[in-house]
């Protein structure tokens, strides 16, 4: 999902505030909280550069047929 926040937010269709909001969600059904999810969490939804360069922190692997799916969508 961070990849899909991070085209959003370069290309355009998806605000800083969205990208916020899924931050809280992600930290409400996690396990354990990463400081990641919290710098997003409480960015300023103003700063969309801001909340790009926390979404580069997110650690995982790409699931290119699920970023498809979603950038289709789009």
């Amino acid at each position: 999902m961070a990849e899909y926040y991070i085209r959003g937010l370069t290309e355009g269709f998806v605000s800083a505030a969205d990208v916020i909001r899924w931050a809280d969600e992600v930290i409400v059904a996690a396990p354990k909280t990463e400081d990641w999810m919290l710098d997003i969490s409480t960015a300023n939804e103003d700063d969309r550069m801001g909340v790009l360069h926390h979404l580069h922190a997110v650690q995982g692997e790409i699931d290119s047929a699920a970023l498809n799916q979603l950038l289709n969508k789009k």
